[in-house]
């Protein structure tokens, strides 16, 4: 560690973060079990993490560690037997402990270009066995059969990408204070700020519940201009949200966005990215792409087209929507003029989109599969957000009748 995190305020920061994640992120309950998942630069935050959910009362933590390097080495070294092989344990395990009530921490800071060398194909590979391997964990999470969240350490190789014009040290220096503004880790008492803020996205999702709309409409300077059919029945979400255990968590830190569920069916018009996205360990620049009848039938990308395009050929729920979200243009992540190049900061500083799965909680009697089909629900083995929203975006709901109201203009809520 650089002499900048070693220091009494960071090391306060550090552990209010670890605190925030167990006892917002998860919310842990007394008797809770957790399994943290953390790259192996993250060692102290999980340490500090675990002993946060040892004070709340856990009866068992599980860490596991990551090192993306190993992935890399795969690639590069790995037959192709090897590249899409996973033992069935591995799935197995996690099934078991979705189905005992273990909460879900994970803690990301990957380099978003790590694997800009490797053959795309090799990745989409084992990107889709792993995506068939984990299905049934992933749709309990998606689903929030447990409760979960995602949350990020600053990395020195993730610093690096994001701020090409530092040191090493001031890089990893500015993405933590990044880190700690985001998630309003720097007041005294970061719980309470997260419940305040949850509260407002609750505010906005009712009342976009009580519309109902059939469909939103976005447009932007870039050149967006796309309608989004809504699912029947459709669920708006934001903030936080009960598990199927009755456990109120929040699944992203940061997050605010306000999402629901599209109709699989009733998308048309162009999607023009405000931002790069970063996927597969690769870097996607310039996507525009036009939907008709709900599919995705013209896609372009100035670089990484390549890897685009195998994803959405990755079946046949890849080239359609499971996710629209809107979000201001002046929350806190967009604040920081910062592009992170990972999807659960960047997809906080705009409205977007998501290609593939929806999350099924985002339809009334969305534990029924069926209900979720019938509703225009979209099944895919991905779930993909990329980022459309600029500071001029305007959006309109449009109500059964085809009456317009406004939602958003120049970026930011009006209701």
């Amino acid at each position: 560690m650089t002499s900048s995190t070693t220091t009494g305020d960071f090391q306060t920061k550090l552990a209010r973060y670890a605190d925030l994640l167990v006892r917002t992120g998860v919310n842990l309950p007394q008797g809770g079990k957790v399994r943290i998942a953390a790259p192996v630069e993250a060692t102290e935050l999980a340490r500090l993490t675990a002993r946060a959910a040892y004070r709340a009362g856990a009866t068992d933590v599980r860490v596991v560690y990551t090192d993306p390097h190993l992935e890399l080495a795969l690639y590069e070294d790995g037959t192709d037997e090897a590249v899409t092989f996973l033992p069935d344990w591995v799935a197995s395990e996690r099934e078991a402990m979705v189905a005992d009530g273990y909460a879900m921490i994970s803690i990301v800071g990957e380099d978003p270009s790590l694997l800009a060398g490797v053959n795309p194909e090799r990745v989409a590979a084992r990107s889709k066995a792993q995506a068939q391997a984990m299905k049934t964990v992933m749709e309990a999470i998606g689903g929030m059969h447990v409760n979960w969240t995602v949350a990020a350490i600053a990395t020195p190789a993730w610093a690096a990408r994001v701020y090409p014009q530092l040191s090493e040290a001031d890089a990893v220096e500015r993405l933590w204070a990044d880190i700690f503004t985001t998630t309003r880790v720097n007041g005294d008492d970061p719980v309470a700020a997260w419940a305040a803020h949850t509260a407002q996205l609750g505010r906005l999702s009712r009342l976009l519940n009580d519309k109902q709309y059939a469909a939103v409409h976005l447009t932007s300077g870039l050149g967006t201009d796309l309608t989004v059919g809504l699912a029947t029945n459709h669920i708006w979400m934001g903030g936080g949200e009960a598990a199927k255990n009755g456990i109120y968590a929040v699944p992203n830190l940061p997050t605010d966005e306000v999402f629901t569920m599209p109709h699989r069916d009733r998308v048309e018009g162009w999607a023009v990215a405000s931002k790069p996205l970063s996927v597969r360990g690769q870097l996607v620049e310039g996507i525009r792409v036009r939907f008709e009848g709900g599919r995705a039938v013209e896609v372009t990308a100035s670089r990484g087209q390549d890897t685009l395009e195998r994803l959405i050929g990755t079946d046949e729920g890849a080239a359609h929507l499971g996710e629209i979200a809107l979000v201001p243009a002046s929350a806190p992540v967009a604040q920081t003029g910062t592009l992170f190049l990972n999807t659960l900061f960047d997809e906080n500083a705009a409205s977007h989109i998501a290609l593939g799965r929806c999350y099924p909680t985002n339809a009334v009697g969305g534990d029924d599969e069926a209900v979720v089909v019938a509703a225009g629900g979209n099944d895919s083995l991905i779930h993909v957000d990329w980022m459309i929203g600029t500071p001029d975006t305007d959006v309109d709901g449009i109500t059964a009748s085809g009456e317009r109201e406004p939602l958003m203009r120049a970026g930011e809520w009006v209701i």
